[in-house]
């Protein structure tokens, strides 16, 4: 149905009717108990804003309103797709995850690159382009900074200069993924300044950790507070500064919503893509570290129908299990399907490009 005040500013207006005579026409009436989809549905923790809030634009709430009348009711119905536990967009069917994995291929498949071949004297924008941005949709912006700017974490590209010892982090989304990457443009701890110097001991280290226990606890039917004590008995110190939710679902929306809270009785299932999402913000001079990679939960019936319908993308899944467990030592759950090339791969030094962090075992 053409509704052209959706159109741009001074596009033609001439073949509408009103939004209140097309609503009544689809059926709406009265004393209805009508649901509004935006995008976010509300609750307790949102100062008073509830069922009957809507984050829909005034001219499209109100008239819904003055439709369904005093003895009707307009509520918020977001979390008919949105609920983390059982919301039409939190579990995937196969074809969905295979469409997801494709995208993260690409997504990590750019880091990847820009890990390998960075160097002191690019710009941030030829950095960037190592990503190989190639046209697939977009989740979010491309961000890479470097120097004064990395600690904020968002940036985009510009033509400032990348030089040997600046802080430097990046991040690339395609609709089902993104990943996510920081660190220092050095070679070893040596070129940090001497108050840092202990940057693996303090920081890296613990924060691997705990991206390793989150990997090994993540599997179907775990609740999503379990991830989260997981990673905050090992770096709920404030000095790591871990306050966002480390761990959430991924659509074609980088950050659909999330299970993975304290407490969180919410237990994961088979279908939901996932992505691990610890970002430490320190606000020292540390600066940060950072994985952010996606994956997926699958029962053997649905890892069947992937490995049968999609055998290339179940190559790259297999392999990848066997580089985090024979090279990174990181013991993942059958039902842990990772859609990373640099799955859990976190090199502290950019410049030393085949170091990384492992799990050593006794």
């Amino acid at each position: 149905m053409l509704y052209q005040t959706f159109s741009l500013l001074a596009q033609p207006r001439d073949r509408s009717q009103a939004l209140p005579n097309i609503l009544a026409d689809c059926g709406l009436k009265a004393g209805q108990r009508i649901g509004a989809i935006g995008w976010k549905p509300f609750g307790p923790g949102d100062a008073g804003f509830g069922e009957t809030t809507l984050d829909l634009p005034s001219f499209i709430a109100d008239t819904l309103r003055t439709l369904a009348g005093d003895r009707g009711v307009i509520v918020n119905a977001a979390n008919l797709l949105m609920n983390p536990a059982d919301g039409l967009r939190a579990i995937n069917e196969a074809d969905q995850l295979a469409a997801f994995e494709f995208a993260a291929t690409y997504s990590s498949q750019g880091l990847r690159n820009v890990l390998q071949v960075i160097e002191p004297g690019m710009t941030e924008l030829q950095a960037a382009r190592l990503m190989g941005i190639n046209g697939l949709p977009q989740c979010c912006h491309p961000m890479l900074s470097a120097g004064r700017r990395a600690p904020y974490g968002l940036p985009s590209p510009r033509l400032d200069v990348i030089k040997r010892g600046d802080p430097i982090t990046m991040a690339y989304g395609i609709q089902g993924s993104l990943n996510a990457r920081a660190g220092f443009l050095v070679e070893d701890a040596a070129e940090l300044p001497r108050g840092i110097r202990d940057y693996v001991e303090k920081l890296v280290a613990p924060y691997f950790c705990a991206v390793v226990d989150w990997y090994e606890t993540v599997g179907i039917g775990v609740p999503g507070g379990a991830l989260w004590q997981a990673v905050h008995e090992r770096i709920g110190d404030p000095f790591f500064g871990v306050s966002l939710n480390p761990g959430h679902l991924v659509h074609i929306d980088e950050w659909m919503h999330s299970p993975v809270f304290s407490g969180s009785d919410i237990r994961l299932k088979s279908g939901m893509a996932l992505q691990v999402d610890i970002i430490p913000a320190t606000g020292t001079a540390y600066f940060t570290t950072n994985i952010e990679d996606g994956i997926a939960l699958a029962d053997e019936a649905l890892r069947e129908e992937i490995a049968a319908r999609y055998p290339e993308a179940w190559r790259r899944i297999e392999a990848r299990r066997a580089f985090m467990r024979d090279v990174l030592g990181i013991r993942l759950k059958p039902e842990v399907l990772p859609f990373s090339n640099i799955p859990a791969f976190l090199p502290p030094f950019w410049l030393s490009r085949n170091s990384a962090m492992a799990v050593a075992r006794h």
